[in-house]
């Protein structure tokens, strides 16, 4: 077992699990001093009893490329739409009203305080006439292999940034 983010070895029999910005992953000891070290999960009941009084289980959905987001937004929106809507003269309450969105909405999204899903993305773009939405490029995962035993691991990908 190698540890989720540097790769190195992680012993089996008592691996440490540690929540890092909000998920619990598998890690080595110096990579957990980057989190909050968790409790090993508790044993299911089900395992005791027969397998007729097992709980039914749903399907998990399993995801393909192609739900991947290949969109995405642009950094200073804010910026852009408070631009777009002085230079057309507008006031926030005249945008709210053609978009169909309260006042507040279009303030805490001019003050970055909010980010706009998708739809009200599409809807300030047309009504401003600008582009908020940016294509993603795909990137091969591939590239970033290093560990020693070959396998895909988040330190490998991002710079892990220390408190």
């Amino acid at each position: 077992m190698e540890c989720e983010i540097c790769g190195k070895p992680v012993p089996e029999h008592n691996p440490i699990r540690a929540k890092i910005e909000g998920s619990v992953m598998v890690v080595c000891k110096e990579c957990s001093k980057l989190g909050k070290i968790q409790k090993a999960p508790p044993k299911p009941r089900y395992l005791k009893q027969d397998k007729s009084k097992r709980p039914k289980t749903t399907r998990n959905r399993s995801y393909t490329r192609n739900d991947e987001p290949s969109e995405e937004l642009i950094e200073d929106f804010e910026f852009k739409v408070r631009k777009a809507r002085e230079s057309k003269n507008w006031s926030r309450e005249e945008l709210g009203k053609r978009i169909n969105e309260r006042v507040s909405v279009i303030t805490r999204i001019e003050t970055g305080k909010m980010t706009p899903d998708v739809k009200l993305t599409k809807k300030l773009e047309k009504a401003l006439d600008i582009k908020l939405l940016e294509k993603v490029n795909n990137v091969d995962l591939n590239q970033f292999i290093s560990s020693s035993s070959g396998e895909r691991t988040l330190g490998n990908i991002m710079k892990i940034k220390r408190k």
